[in-house]
């Protein structure tokens, strides 16, 4: 199993963005509160945290699209946040539904057809209160 690194990723580089654990059950990436995340109310801007939650959710995805025993194509179709409290400081994103997105491949690939799933990611800061909740609907296909 192939996995890419981020400096493929050039605005994840420049953001920080690090993945602190991965496996086939759940993803964690970290982002930092610095400069180029800042926005004008001193608190990391929402396409920041839309990045690394984003990263959660897609970094297990691509690995289960590369495992796959046929080429899919893998898309975000929908996604959704909520914010509870101004992201200060390291915030940690969590994705703990590897396994719903490993079956809808699976499922698309014995069908054919396009599959959705729709997956969370929470981000925690190091006070541990979650400071925002995103939901990511994938949709996968297998390539013809």
């Amino acid at each position: 199993m192939r996995l890419f690194m981020l400096k493929k990723l050039p605005l994840a580089f420049l953001t920080g963005l690090k993945i602190i654990h991965i496996d086939e059950n759940m993803a964690s990436v970290s982002i930092p509160f610095k400069y180029l995340n800042q926005n004008p109310f001193q608190s990391i801007y929402f396409a920041a945290l839309a990045m690394a939650a984003e990263l959660s959710t897609g970094i297990m995805a691509m690995i289960s699209v590369q495992s796959a025993s046929k080429p899919v194509s893998m898309l975000v179709f929908n996604m959704s946040a909520s914010f509870m409290k101004k992201a200060r400081g390291k915030i940690v994103f969590s994705c703990y539904e590897g396994k719903a997105i490993e079956g809808a491949i699976e499922e698309s690939i014995k069908t054919g057809e396009g599959k959705t799933v729709t997956v969370t990611s929470k981000g925690v800061d190091n006070e541990g209160d979650e400071v925002a909740d995103f939901k990511f609907t994938w949709t996968f296909k297998p390539k013809s």
